[in-house]
Formats: structure tokens, sequence, C-alpha cells
């Protein structure tokens, strides 16, 4: 039984994992996109989530630690620089996973995983930055909703004055 095994051990030894997924991370670091088996996408997902949150926070605590993961001095730096400033206002969900459909070979799954503010289709762009999210509980949206409809009937009339006036002119 598999009573609260919460961790995909990917068939390897505790230190084979580890090394793979280092690897996997530095990748996805550096191209910003890759395409793996959906087994280790999930578990990569689950291993670089926490490092970008921590990126977040530029200190020599939080790189040390960063770096004591990935082992590679340009994707330390690649994450705490362009990477944080992008997921500045994301308060977490940096990845996505898009399944590809199976392997000829052996049949497995693959996916691919990408970093969410990287991707210029789904996104705003890459010149753009992401805003900081909302954090309020308040139900202020319905106030926002009356005025804009009350400023909508207010600019009709007058825009209807505008075409009679125009018409009586002629």
């Amino acid at each position: 039984m598999r009573h609260g095994d919460k961790i995909n051990n990917l068939s390897r030894t505790a230190s084979h994992r580890k090394a793979l997924l280092n690897n996997l991370a530095c990748e996805l670091i550096q191209h910003k996109r890759i395409v793996t088996t959906l087994a280790k996408a999930k578990a990569l997902r689950t291993w670089i989530e926490p490092l970008i949150t921590k990126a977040k926070s530029n200190t020599t605590h939080s790189r040390r630690v960063v770096f004591s993961y990935l082992q590679d001095k340009e994707a330390v730096t690649e994450l705490f620089s362009t990477i944080s400033d992008k997921v500045a206002g994301r308060p977490g969900g940096y990845t996505r996973i898009i399944k590809l459909g199976i392997r000829v070979g052996d049949n497995a799954e693959k996916a691919m995983i990408e970093l969410v503010d990287f991707n210029e289709i789904y996104g705003k762009g890459k010149g753009e930055t992401a805003a900081p999210a909302k954090k309020t509980r308040r139900a202020g949206g319905a106030k926002k909703a009356a005025t804009k409809t009350e400023a909508k009937v207010e600019e009709t009339p007058a825009s209807e004055e505008t075409t009679s006036e125009e018409k009586s002119a002629d």
C-alpha cells in the first residue's frame, strides 16, 4: 500500500532522481520549455516551483539554497535575474504542462513543461511584465459595473442629440 507516499520515485534511487531533477530544472530555466515524459514533468513541477518562489527574494541566503539544489551557476543567475522579474506578481503556478501524446518507441506519454510567463501565445507578450495580483476580498466589483452602465447610459442620449442636430442642420 502507498498510504501518504506523495513523491514519485520515477523508478530511480534517491541520488539518481535528484540528479535527474536537477538537470531537468537547469534545462527548463535555460530554455524556458522542455519536452519530457509526463511523469518526469509532474515530478519536475513539484521540484522547481519552490525554487522559483525562493528566487523572488533576491538574498544571499536564497541564492545559496537554490544553488545547493541546482549546482549550476548560469542557471541560478538566469533564475534570479530574468525569471524572478517576470514572476514577481504571480502568487504561484509558474509552470504549465501540456500533454503531447505518446512516444512511438516505448508508448510513454510525452509532455511539454514550460514557464507560464515566457509563452507569447498565452501570455501578454515578451515586453510586458505581469501586474501584481490583487489581494482584496471586498465586493467592489458590483459598484464598478454599476458606474460603467451609468456612464454608457449618459453617453447614449448625447450621441443621439448630436445626430438629431446634424439632421436638422441638413
